[in-house]
């Protein structure tokens, strides 16, 4: 054996030494999806809550819905008190932002119990929504956001649910209340996290708003895909 291949077999099996004792794979992909389910698990959202969103994902992203990797995921079956939002870059793997989100003020105090889609209730709605066009508005830069399940969510746009920041949610609400303010159904996040997060999921991606209520689970077109068409939910 040459000193070449001598040389190229050490170090071959240095690399393997070292990737075992820090825990990682040599194969890019297999590292990603270990952290993603183990070492950096606390970061993503709980499985099922996961596993769902993905799945209603990738039914609107067949549907030609969504044409970016992002997926915006919020927990409402988390207390307010817990970062219960993430951004998601499902290309990448990656957890983009994990942050605090208020509910509708009629849907809950530190849990979001209620559920609405009708004007004027002041509640929070579920299911699948696709972003919109940013603006500056009453809460500064906002995000217009479509509503894609009727009977749930579909009047957004009507309702002026839009995603914003606000100065009710951070520390300061949950040291004084116990849990964060809340909006009149629209997920608001920290005022100074709300631009970069806003200007990232811009333009047409998805968010994902969960809770385990009954008849949304299973009424969801998109939680099925195929039992009833997705291109037949109504687009703006």
């Amino acid at each position: 054996m040459t000193g070449r291949w001598q040389t190229a077999i050490v170090m071959i099996a240095v690399l393997g030494i070292a990737a075992m004792a820090s825990g990682r794979s040599l194969h890019p992909q297999r590292r990603i999806s270990r952290a993603a389910t183990t070492r950096n698990s606390s970061v993503w959202p709980r499985p099922k809550v996961l596993e769902a969103a993905k799945r209603a994902f990738e039914c609107g992203h067949d549907a030609g819905l969504f044409r970016q990797s992002l997926l915006t995921i919020i927990d409402y079956s988390l207390p307010s008190t817990q970062p219960r939002l993430w951004v998601i870059d499902l290309a990448k793997r990656k957890v983009l932002f994990r942050e605090l989100v208020a509910h509708g003020r009629n849907s809950g105090d530190k849990f979001a119990v209620a559920f609405s889609d009708m004007p004027g209730s002041r509640m929070s709605s579920l299911g699948l929504f696709r972003t919109g066009e940013a603006y500056w508005g009453r809460h500064g830069w906002a995000l217009r956001l479509d509503g894609l399940e009727p009977g749930f969510n579909q009047n957004a746009r009507d309702r002026a649910i839009v995603f914003h920041g606000a100065d009710y949610v951070g520390s300061r609400s949950i040291a004084k209340l116990g849990f964060l303010g809340r909006s009149w159904g629209c997920p608001a996040v920290r005022r100074d996290i709300s631009r970069s997060i806003i200007n990232r999921i811009r333009g047409g991606t998805a968010l994902f708003v969960y809770y385990p209520e009954q008849n949304w689970l299973n009424a969801s077109t998109f939680l099925r895909c195929g039992s009833r068409p997705a291109q037949s939910v109504a687009r703006r």
